[in-house]
């Protein structure tokens, strides 16, 4: 009676424990993709000071989803938002 008793109770801290888990996976997989709220490529705040050409890697237009429009460049020193392309 005892034994049965026993293997109740652990089949049930076994089932808490996989509950757990399995909870916790989904929550961690729903933080890794757009848990911000917006996409990577946002401009919050724009530099206004001059980018000099040679030092540009890349410039993409940030995501339309973004709620401020503009420009980011790419440098070996990061990544710079502008309004405007100039």
């Amino acid at each position: 009676m005892e034994r049965e008793s026993f293997r109740e109770k652990m089949k049930m801290k076994i089932s808490c424990v996989c509950l757990v888990l399995v909870l916790l996976m989904t929550v961690s997989s729903d933080a890794t993709n757009g848990a911000n709220g917006h996409p990577d490529n946002c401009c919050f705040s724009f530099v206004t000071f001059k980018i000099p050409d040679k030092e540009i890697l890349e410039v993409e237009r940030s995501h339309p989803d973004c709620p401020k429009k503009g420009f980011v460049f790419t440098t070996p020193r990061g990544r710079f938002c502008k309004k405007d392309l100039q």
